[in-house]
């Protein structure tokens, strides 16, 4: 019987301190956890580093990889973030070889999905797409008939939708 793997975004509200991503994923390296995607920033509070983490594994895991993080010392907040509750985006820059014939098919299909061209040489263009990882994987596969040179991707962020589930921190 095979086991079932789920895939999770926690976002954790962290002291903005010295060596907390560190020891974040470091407790996922410990514990032969994955994580498909991590992106922390400070807050509107500079006390506090918000980090959201993509990860996957079967319910068990899961829940242990919660219960785990909720531990460490560094951790004000966990919760997760589930797709119907929250926004989630990632931003994506491309850098896509050009010559004088195909930057005008590029910049349009660009164009179709709202995404900005940031730079532009002689021989390569970059563009900068945001949004949600469909999007994203989507605007790449139009790209197949391109050469990508470079290619950058964020990861996941995200926020719960409304203002139920704001957490505030006193110290």
């Amino acid at each position: 019987m095979a086991v079932e793997t789920n895939k999770k975004v926690f976002q954790l509200l962290v002291d903005n301190t010295s060596g907390v991503l560190s020891r974040i994923s470091g407790l996922f390296s410990r514990r032969g956890y994955n994580i498909e995607s991590i992106t922390a920033g400070v807050t509107a509070d500079p006390r506090y580093t918000r980090i959201t983490i993509v990860t996957s594994g079967d319910d068990d895991i899961l829940e242990q990889i919660e219960k785990q993080v909720a531990k460490l010392v560094d951790v004000r907040n966990i919760k997760v973030l589930e797709t119907y509750e929250s926004v989630y985006r990632e931003l994506c820059l491309i850098k896509v070889e050009v010559t004088d014939k195909s930057r005008e098919g590029l910049i349009a299909v660009a164009n179709v999905f709202r995404a900005n061209i940031i730079d532009v040489s002689t021989t390569s263009m970059i563009i900068e797409i945001t949004g949600n990882q469909n999007k994203i994987q989507a605007f790449l596969g139009l790209l197949e008939g391109y050469t990508i040179l470079e290619l950058a991707r964020t990861g996941i962020t995200g926020l719960t939708r409304g203002d139920k589930d704001v957490v505030w921190l006193d110290n």
